[in-house]
């Protein structure tokens, strides 16, 4: 007799949970839990990193992101517009600068503006600045797409609307379309924070004085020092009080964004 769809996904749930069962299970027996707890929780190695992995490193690892967000966030705005604009170079040279940044990977950005840029043109940048040109440089090519989508999805009644009380193409473009494209990029906004957040581990590539340490730096000096793995545990935990909260405020975002266009397409239907 065959079973109905219903029992079929039953049992495949059932199926699911089995094989979920079985991989813990085959984990903690074959697992050596004794080399796993002295190489990644030695609480001597652990306190060896306090208070330095809090008061340096994840200090240092959000200024690099909030300065290459900031830039990015500007540079993004601009090419945006570009992006859009009526004159044909404009579009082109926004177009070529996106395609570039977001082709190259940001480990070459850096080495860029780390060795061979200071080189070319006989100039210096601390590690502040090489940390927000690089991230800011790649983020804006990120951004100028998100910020180009939203501007596009706002509804084209508002703007005929906002040029009906004779309002001007700029006025219309800054106090009507900018303000709600904000609102609708909001969340991948916050993505971008979190790969910026990310992508400035890479920094250490440069060289690092201690007091310019990121999380990725600080851990790998602890490891040497220690011959702990620890220190990169910690390192990994301290990226996740910056990344989790960010996710749930990305997520809380576009839940909101999503209810308000929901309500707004209600309304003009």
């Amino acid at each position: 007799m065959a079973m109905s769809r219903r029992k079929r996904a039953k049992a495949f749930r059932g199926v699911q949970y089995a094989l979920l069962v079985l991989a813990v299970v085959l984990l903690a027996l074959f697992a050596n839990w004794p080399e796993i707890g002295r190489a990644f929780f030695n609480l001597d190695a652990a306190a060896e990193q306090f208070p330095g992995i809090i008061t340096t490193a994840l200090v240092n690892t959000i200024i690099y992101t909030a300065l290459g967000f900031a830039l990015g966030l500007g540079l993004g705005f601009v090419l945006a517009l570009m992006k859009l604009s009526s004159v044909a170079p404009y579009r082109w040279l926004a177009t070529a600068y996106i395609e570039f940044f977001r082709g190259v990977p940001v480990l070459l950005v850096f080495i860029a503006f780390g060795f061979g840029v200071p080189l070319a043109f006989q100039l210096h940048f601390d590690i502040y600045s090489t940390a927000m040109l690089a991230l800011g440089l790649v983020g804006s090519a990120y951004i100028a797409e998100t910020l180009r989508a939203g501007i596009q999805a706002v509804p084209p009644g508002q703007v005929e609307a906002a040029r009906s009380l004779g309002m001007s193409s700029g006025r219309t473009t800054v106090t009507v379309v900018v303000p709600q494209a904000f609102r609708i990029i909001l969340p991948p906004l916050t993505n971008e924070v979190v790969l910026l957040t990310k992508d400035s581990s890479l920094i250490y590539l440069l060289g690092l004085l201690q007091g310019e340490y990121e999380l990725a730096k600080f851990g790998r000096e602890g490891l040497n020092e220690t011959g702990s793995l620890t220190p990169i545990l910690l390192a990994g935990l301290a990226y996740l009080l910056i990344t989790i909260p960010l996710g749930y405020l990305s997520r809380y975002l576009e839940r909101r964004t999503g209810r308000k266009q929901q309500r707004g397409l209600e309304v003009e239907a």
